[in-house]
């Protein structure tokens, strides 16, 4: 999968630009994908400022999923915090450890004999993450746009937190090419890539098998059926069926059955499910600063 427009290139350019002038960097990922939703570039950029890796979404994935992927990243000397941001669930967390974090760099502004200025912040993430959310939740008032539909942040916006902060919002960056087709399935099943960019029954199919293998109870219970589903083909006709989309002759739309079935899914409505586990051993540099 290739989905690289003209603003997420001028994106790119914006955060290799406008790194240098902040103090810490926050990256939203998605706790249901996070190696497949933390986009590498940010790393290669970054250098050596500080980062805090902020899992969002954690109400839609596995409790105990997250508990393993924050054991690993800290593994990793990456500091993480589980978010709702739609709720709040975890926001003081984030800004504790982003006061903290800060802090190193503010001291030796003071030991320069800078005068004082707030402590500025990067937000960071690919499309469809919840980057504006967890702004509007900082500043407390709608103040970044948000919206179900991937890079509706097209350009960057300083938005002020009392007299302590400043936040620098980015768009959402993508990667230029997926060239690792499960990370695109992955990207697409959770709502980072807009369904027009994708292969919608492909997606739905791809998930649909992985579902039936690992949250058949799931399946049975959101969809009714009276025993758990083995064939993902046959589970999406079942749906179509069951929820009356039918084609002509009465067999089962499936373009209508996947568009709901990935929908259902990036609801949370077929449960907290993660679709990826921490790999085995470490990512030589995916961290270069040690909290």
């Amino acid at each position: 999968m290739q989905w690289y427009p003209g603003h997420m290139a001028k994106a790119r350019d914006l955060l290799r630009k406008n790194i240098k002038l902040v103090d810490l960097i926050l990256e939203v990922i998605d706790a249901r994908i996070p190696i497949s939703s933390s986009n590498p570039e940010i790393n290669a950029l970054k250098g050596q400022k500080p980062k805090l890796l902020i899992l969002n979404k954690m109400d839609l994935a596995s409790p105990a999923a997250t508990a393993r992927w924050q054991k690993w990243y800290k593994q990793q000397n990456c500091e993480t915090i589980a978010l709702n941001a739609i709720s709040g669930q975890g926001l003081r967390n984030v800004m504790a450890a982003a006061h903290r974090l800060v802090q190193p760099t503010m001291k030796k502004l003071r030991d320069k004999g800078r005068r004082s200025r707030p402590a500025r912040l990067m937000v960071v993430g690919i499309p469809n993450v919840g980057k504006s959310s967890l702004l509007n939740r900082i500043v407390g008032r709608k103040r970044a746009a948000t919206g179900a539909r991937p890079g509706i942040t097209r350009g960057k916006q300083w938005i002020k937190v009392g007299g302590e902060l400043e936040l620098l919002d980015m768009p959402g960056i993508l990667w230029p090419r997926i060239e690792d087709p499960s990370i695109g399935l992955k990207l697409a099943a959770t709502g980072a890539l807009p369904l027009e960019s994708v292969p919608v029954e492909e997606v739905a199919h791809w998930l649909g098998a992985l579902l039936v293998k690992k949250n058949p109870l799931q399946l049975k219970e959101r969809y009714g059926f009276s025993s758990s589903p083995k064939d993902p083909n046959q589970m999406l006709d079942d749906i179509g069926i069951k929820r009356g989309m039918l084609l002509p002759g009465g067999v089962s739309d499936r373009d209508r059955v996947a568009r709901l079935f990935l929908r259902e899914f990036q609801n949370g409505q077929l449960g907290r499910i993660t679709l990826e586990l921490p790999p085995e051993g470490n990512y030589n540099g995916f961290c270069t600063h040690v909290p």
